[in-house]
């Protein structure tokens, strides 16, 4: 069962604490780096840990671990596979404590927050292992006197680079898909929650054999010398401009890739609906986990009739929400994960405003240490502006005013995004017409964050491609050989 709390107060959680950067510092200062990552808590500055960054040597000697366990990992049976998967989902389970605070020290998500994602992570793990030994081929209608056989294979090594926005849940759906499915793996996490991905990189490592799971630490250089030695898949979780990047390298290997990157998501706001609702579901939208969710609200569409109400009650909700440290219990929302974030989106704020934007709440950098944004609603924004256009990634949600349902459908359908879209509406006829033409992977009505466990979609343009999590999942970690077999001649 995942613990309440480290216990003792917070006296005890602080040495409880202190033992996992120890036991880091240890793990660490045993190899070799030419250079070292400071990771600093956003929310105070203080030091949370010193990262080494893998060398050449490192990525080259990770990559031929991971070949050499391949053929064994892959003769292994899928209930033993399955097993092992399960007892590494219990690991992480019993140390959610130990994740969830270091999620909260390197990223400033809320600590209840941050063991949310920790669950997720471990249902997502217990999902791929009853899933992977059901994973199954098919028997082809052939010549009666032969036998068609369409049949999975693992495809050897996975880079496996993921993002630091929840650096627990991602990972275990990349991570348990890959491993389930006679794969092994080499796990990169972001540079920006290094200290977590170690955590979790040794706890699932614990239960499988050696070289069948590897991690590396360091930035975007690591990740590019991993993917240019040519494993078998790059899967990568994180901004759409290294996804790029990534697919060229890849390219070049002949390596598949699944990309789950940026997003501008639209929300449209029907003239029938509850304004006050609807602002309640905006606020979750855009500024959940600051804004720092690759499916967040981003842009907001709302017809004129109800606009006045729905912009004075956002900008409400927007003003009642507590920032302060993500371990503080009456904390609504942390920090965004550093300095350089803040810049940006406060970039975006501030050339919005320039051109015309209203500023109904937010819209300031906070004094004193960290890296806290508050929850900014703005009015009077143009598709015109960067705001509108790109993903900003931060507690931000700009709003344009549409005289019809049409104009908006129209407004958030264009960009180059297509991660995810969501309408609120009282009108069947325009739910079934947004769900089918929104370019989009994921369209949800009347619920910015609804949806069953286990659904899988494609996202469109610059947001990536391939399946995310679900049963899908396991077919982009496996390739797919045709078997004919005739007896010889008597």
């Amino acid at each position: 069962m995942v613990g309440s709390g480290f216990g003792g107060g917070v006296e005890g959680k602080q040495g409880r604490m202190r033992d996992v950067e120890q036991r880091l510092a240890q793990r660490w200062a045993a190899g070799r780096a030419a250079d070292w990552i400071e990771k600093i808590d956003p929310a105070d500055g203080s030091t949370v840990a010193r990262v080494p960054v893998s060398s050449v040597d490192a990525v080259d000697a990770a990559v031929k671990a991971a070949r050499a366990a391949a053929p064994g990992w892959a003769r292994t049976p899928a209930t033993l596979r399955s097993a092992a998967l399960s007892a590494a989902a219990l690991a992480v389970e019993h140390r959610a404590d130990d994740l969830a605070w270091l999620t909260t020290r390197e990223m400033g998500r809320p600590l209840r927050e941050a063991l949310a994602g920790v669950a997720a992570g471990v249902a997502t793990l217990r999902q791929y292992a009853e899933l992977g030994p059901v994973h199954r081929g098919r028997s082809l209608a052939g010549d009666p006197g032969a036998s068609d056989l369409m049949v999975f294979e693992p495809r050897g090594v996975v880079a496996a680079l993921t993002a630091w926005n929840d650096p627990v849940a991602v990972p275990c759906g990349v991570l348990g898909a890959a491993l389930v499915t006679g794969n092994t793996a080499i796990f990169k996490p972001s540079e920006r929650t290094p200290a977590t991905g170690w955590l979790l990189a040794d706890l699932l490592a614990e239960h499988l054999p050696e070289g069948v799971l590897v991690a590396l630490a360091g930035d975007g250089q690591v990740g590019s010398a991993l993917v240019a030695r040519g494993v078998g898949v790059v899967a990568h979780v994180g901004s759409s401009a290294t996804g790029r990047r990534i697919a060229k390298l890849a390219a070049q290997t002949g390596a598949k890739v699944l990309l789950e990157n940026g997003g501008n998501d639209p929300l449209i706001v029907d003239e029938d609906v509850d304004p006050r609702w609807a602002a309640g579901q905006a606020a979750t939208g855009a500024f959940a986990n600051a804004g720092q969710l690759c499916v967040a609200v981003e842009r907001i569409y709302v017809h004129e009739r109800l606009a006045e109400a729905f912009l004075a009650e956002l900008a409400a909700r927007a003003g009642e929400i507590v920032l302060g440290s993500g371990l503080d219990e009456g904390t609504g929302m942390g920090p965004l994960v550093d300095r350089e974030l803040r810049e940006l989106v406060h970039e975006q704020v501030g050339e919005a405003v320039r051109t015309g934007a209203r500023v109904l709440a937010g819209g300031w950098v906070p004094d004193g240490p960290g890296a806290f944004y508050p929850p900014t609603v703005l009015a009077d924004c143009t598709d015109r502006m960067r705001i509108m256009r790109e993903e900003t990634f931060g507690p931000v949600a700009p709003v344009a005013v549409v005289g019809s349902f049409e104009e908006a459908l129209a407004r958030a359908s264009a960009g180059e995004y297509g991660l995810a879209a969501s309408v609120l509406t009282g009108s069947m006829a325009h739910a079934q017409q947004a769900w089918r033409e929104l370019p989009a992977g994921t369209v949800k009505i009347n619920n910015v964050f609804g949806g069953a466990p286990g659904g899988a979609a494609h996202p469109r343009g610059a947001s990536g491609q391939g399946y995310g999590y679900g049963p899908e999942l396991l077919d982009e970690f496996t390739a797919t050989k045709v078997v004919h077999i005739e007896p010889a001649p008597a």
